[in-house]
């Protein structure tokens, strides 16, 4: 699965604070990911949240 940072994900649980949508700060082995509506930043296993993620939101690059 190709996820990068700043990508949007939506996962199929809920945070929480009931948000299911997350910022991707960091992709490799882990996933750093922060939760867009209340700012907790967390660290996740690749395979665990590849498993969680219903869909990917991807900005348009910068120019």
């Amino acid at each position: 699965m190709d996820v990068r940072v700043n990508d949007h994900l939506l996962m199929k649980k809920n945070h929480p604070c009931g948000s299911k949508e997350f910022l991707v700060l960091r992709s490799g082995m882990d996933f750093r990911l922060r939760c867009v509506k209340c700012g907790h930043e967390f660290l996740i296993p690749r395979v665990k949240a590849e498993k969680n993620i219903s869909k990917i939101i991807r900005n348009a690059p910068e120019t």
